[in-house]
């Protein structure tokens, strides 16, 4: 079985019907979009449905929902990232359960996945919160490789709604095809990555792909869709 998660508390409208359909989520801790009320409200549905609890920290960016690439000092990221997961790990507590893994949000999720030295620095500032959270990244990127170096475990995440380019990097949201849309689509390509551990690029190209979680974007057109139509998948049923 893959792991199927979703970026949630963004301020979407369908977090709560989309939980029967993922087993973790990715939490907005408040840079990009969400806050602490919201990331509450998550937590309590994340406990309700037994779904693991991530942190999706972000660039302090909410005019951009993170998804501007920023260049800020090792200490001033460090603190950012820190006090982001530091958040949601104490509402976590006070509702009595605990933070699972990490996935970095956005512009930042993209920079550290092709950035071997910010890589490096986002894995070395989750490993000293905790050690035994999961970082979940770009599979086969160096977000990926450098986590493993430093002993932080690690998942290989696959995106169901967007598309690849030949280096295996996610296509620009900038493009115009950079979205897919379509959950037949959307269903083929993880076949694809599942059943052939390969992927096919938006050039036509095939690269390898291994998949160990399944990203579906919270705040996507078809979130709530696609959510069901990848459970029915993986799991046998979309009830």
């Amino acid at each position: 079985m893959i792991d199927i998660n979703c970026d949630l508390a963004e301020g979407m409208s369908d977090d709560a019907l989309i939980m029967p359909f993922i087993t973790s989520a990715n939490i907005a801790c408040g840079f990009h979009a969400g806050g602490w009320d919201m990331m509450k409200r998550t937590i309590d549905l994340c406990v309700q449905y037994k779904v693991n609890i991530g942190a999706h920290p972000s660039f302090l960016d909410r005019e951009n929902f993170g998804r501007t690439e920023m260049q800020v000092s090792d200490a001033v990221l460090m603190d950012w990232i820190t006090t982001q997961i530091l958040s949601l790990q104490k509402i976590c507590t006070d509702a009595g359960t605990t933070l699972h893994h990490v996935k970095p949000h956005g512009a930042m999720y993209n920079m550290s996945a092709r950035d071997a030295r910010l890589a490096h620095l986002v894995a070395e500032t989750i490993k000293k919160i905790d050690a035994h959270l999961i970082l979940f990244g770009l599979s086969g990127s160096v977000s990926i490789t450098e986590a493993k170096k430093i002993g932080l475990r690690t998942a290989n995440e696959v995106f169901a709604d967007r598309t690849y380019q030949n280096d295996s990097t996610l296509t620009p949201r900038s493009q115009k095809n950079a979205l897919i849309e379509d959950e037949g689509e959307a269903v083929k390509q993880l076949l694809e990555i599942i059943r052939d551990k390969k992927v096919t690029t938006v050039s036509g190209g095939k690269i390898p792909m291994s998949a160990e979680t399944i990203c579906i974007h919270g705040d996507g057109k078809y979130a709530l869709v696609f959510a069901k139509k990848i459970w029915g998948m993986i799991y046998g049923n979309d009830e």
